[in-house]
């Protein structure tokens, strides 16, 4: 009788990964386990990759970062489009560097997709552009757009930004060559541990932390105009900006701004939630049931 035998499959690392809505406070718990079990922290937030936009998408400060290492922040120009393939492979590269110092690395971020990619959960083909189609679907408004992904791929629909008319164009372009937006899982390279953060009083904090950016919002809406972001790209950015763009063009006043951008937070934070729900492996925790998560995280470094 032959035995065969086969070589170990080499190690897993252990990957931290904290998810949760919009003002959960999701930057703080990373900060706090990076100094407990030694990491470092890889942003996962499609906004906060541009140079500038600090305020508006609550950007972590030095301060906060409490001397931890963070990756992924301020790489990239605000005046052009940064996508998630660009994101995977500085985030893979960044990722391998933790590793290799001996550290934990910990992905921090409200931004599903980018995550998702990232820990193999999904893979997303490679669809070229149809500049045809682009030119197409750019004369359209972004309701219409939205409207045309709900019939033709509902589930889509309900986690993109139906303001964004960039990506609403891509799923589009990928739906006319493949039919749909399909999720092609892949193997994970790594052991990814979740945890998510979903506050009992997410409305509140919202509110709260809107009202207290606001005026420093405008503020940088104002310089981020003066040194050449467009209204239009202001508006492509979503949330914050796209409001602030209103209201410096005197489209909106401020207290309607206001208003409107809190309700759209919280229809961003559902769109957060939807998209993390399909993910069975997170373990939930409210904010501040800190010492549940440390023993937790504990457990599962173990």
């Amino acid at each position: 009788m032959r035995v065969q035998f086969s070589l170990p499959a080499p190690m897993r690392k252990k990957v931290l990964v904290i998810v949760g809505p919009t003002a959960s406070g999701k930057s703080s718990l990373a900060v706090k386990l990076a100094k407990k079990f030694n990491g470092e922290i890889i942003s996962a937030d499609s906004r906060q990759v541009y140079r500038g936009l600090d305020i508006g998408t609550g950007k972590i400060t030095k301060q906060e970062m409490r001397d931890v290492p963070h990756y992924l922040l301020d790489v990239a120009n605000p005046k052009k489009q940064f996508s998630v393939a660009d994101y995977k492979q500085l985030a893979e590269h960044n990722l391998r560097y933790i590793v290799s110092c001996g550290k934990l690395p910990i992905i921090a971020g409200g931004t599903g997709f980018y995550i998702d990619t990232l820990t193999g959960m999904i893979n997303f083909p490679n669809v070229p552009p149809n500049k045809k189609l682009r030119e197409k679907l750019s004369k359209k408004s972004t309701e219409t757009l939205c409207k045309m992904l709900e019939t033709k791929d509902p589930r889509r629909a309900r986690t993109i930004d139906p303001y964004n008319k960039i990506h609403l164009i891509r799923a589009l372009e990928i739906i006319e060559t493949l039919g749909k937006v399909p999720i092609l899982k892949s193997t994970p390279s790594n052991n990814f541990i979740y945890i998510g953060l979903k506050p009992n009083d997410l409305d509140k904090r919202i509110y709260k932390r809107l009202l207290k950016r606001l005026k420093p919002m405008i503020r940088e809406g104002k310089r981020l105009h003066k040194q050449g972001l467009t209204y239009k790209r202001m508006h492509e950015l979503g949330l914050e900006y796209r409001y602030i763009a209103l209201y410096l063009q005197g489209k909106t006043l401020q207290n309607e701004m206001v208003e409107k951008l809190y309700i759209e937070s919280r229809h961003y934070a559902k769109r957060q939630m939807t998209w993390f729900k399909r993910n069975k492996e997170i373990r939930w925790f409210k904010p501040e049931e800190y010492n549940s998560i440390e023993r937790y995280t504990e457990r599962m470094l173990g």
